[in-house]
């Protein structure tokens, strides 16, 4: 039993810290955390496939969720890395071949609540919590637009930057040195996301090296964010 209420107050605790409900106050976010249903995904395991959660939310906890399709050779690649928050809805495109994914990237655990479960947490629950979850969305299928659309003409050089910036934000921790990503993330990673070769990132992540953007540390990635975002921008 006190497993059981040490591992609830854990799961508050959690939920305390994503941004995406700190609209709620804390009492309401205790009855969200109650009734929230929990699972556990090992490593690997498929979390859900299109878009079948369309009248669910599904919450991250803790872990880190990887978005899969398959590719124009039929392999299934990464195209986004999640971290805990709000998981994205999957597309679901009639006769569609590219069989999107929701997969657990390391041990995760994930709470689903129906929309309408959100009217008994609060007033207009519902309606609040489906817009934040819609922009939530919307920023990452942007993003996979941003580094995969031929239409915005990058080259791969940008793409793997702008990749870089987007770990930043859902992963990094500020140093002294610039913005730490606490995960350790490798270059087949960040190839999958960006659509192309390992060999080819690993090029350009050694340019960035070189050109004082980047600094390895061990395994991990130190971002020079702020010299990075300059060299986007011009």
């Amino acid at each position: 039993m006190n497993n059981l209420k040490t591992l609830r107050e854990t799961d508050f605790e959690k939920l305390g810290r994503l941004k995406i409900f700190s609209w709620l106050s804390p009492t309401e976010l205790k009855v969200l955390g109650s009734s929230l249903e929990m699972l556990n995904y090992k490593r690997r395991e498929v979390i859900v496939r299109d878009s079948i959660f369309a009248n669910q939310a599904h919450v991250l906890l803790a872990g880190i969720v990887r978005i899969t399709c398959l590719n124009a050779s039929n392999e299934r690649v990464t195209v986004a890395l999640i971290a805990p928050g709000p998981i994205p809805e999957l597309p679901s495109l009639p006769m569609s071949r590219f069989d999107f994914r929701c997969e657990a990237y390391n041990n995760c655990r994930v709470g689903t609540l129906e929309w309408k479960g959100f009217e008994n947490i609060t007033l207009n629950g519902r309606e609040s919590a489906f817009r934040k979850f819609h922009q939530n969305d919307l920023k990452h299928w942007y993003r996979l637009l941003r580094r995969t659309s031929g239409l915005l003409n990058l080259d791969l050089h940008e793409r793997v930057a702008i990749t870089m910036m987007d770990l930043c934000d859902d992963f990094g921790v500020e140093d002294s040195r610039g913005t730490l990503l606490t995960v350790s993330f490798s270059h087949k990673d960040i190839a999958s996301i960006v659509g192309a070769s390992r060999p080819r990132v690993t090029e350009h992540l050694g340019q960035m090296e070189r050109d004082h953007l980047l600094i390895r540390q061990g395994r991990q990635f130190i971002v020079s964010a702020g010299k990075l975002s300059i060299v986007l921008a011009a």
